[in-house]
């Protein structure tokens, strides 16, 4: 099955940033459909993006939007979130996910508008983001 390991997390002032990093296994990074979510204390899960190993427009919450970006680096099988103007909401433990064939998964998300957890199969450790 899949495997998700993500890196990257740590404390930050407002206004910093930060890259988190999400190692996919190799065999399943092709055509992966990858999500961030986050989840802070005694808050539901969030999601922030979803994107596509493939190439497809990442899917986006309107929260983050203006402030982040997501890249990739296919020869280490890795997906980036490059977290910029980062402030204290941002707090939350960060997860990767992953849903599944990137072009069936993109459009549902898509066509839904919505970043669902339970679409996403598999998930990563989690990696703390703590701003103040």
């Amino acid at each position: 099955h899949v495997q998700l390991v993500e890196s990257g997390g740590g404390s930050v002032q407002a206004g910093g940033s930060l890259r988190l990093s999400c190692k996919v296994s190799e065999t399943f990074y092709t055509k992966a459909c990858i999500a961030w979510f986050r989840q802070a204390p005694g808050k539901e899960r969030e999601g922030i993006v979803v994107m596509s190993t493939s190439g497809d427009t990442p899917y986006w919450a309107d929260s983050v939007k203006e402030r982040w970006t997501v890249s990739q680096d296919d020869a280490h099988n890795t997906v980036y979130l490059h977290m910029d103007n980062l402030a204290p909401d941002d707090t939350a433990v960060y997860y990767c996910a992953e849903g599944g064939e990137a072009a069936i998964c993109m459009s549902a998300v898509k066509g839904a508008g919505v970043m669902r957890p339970a679409a996403f199969a598999y998930w990563g450790q989690g990696t703390q983001v703590t701003v103040s």
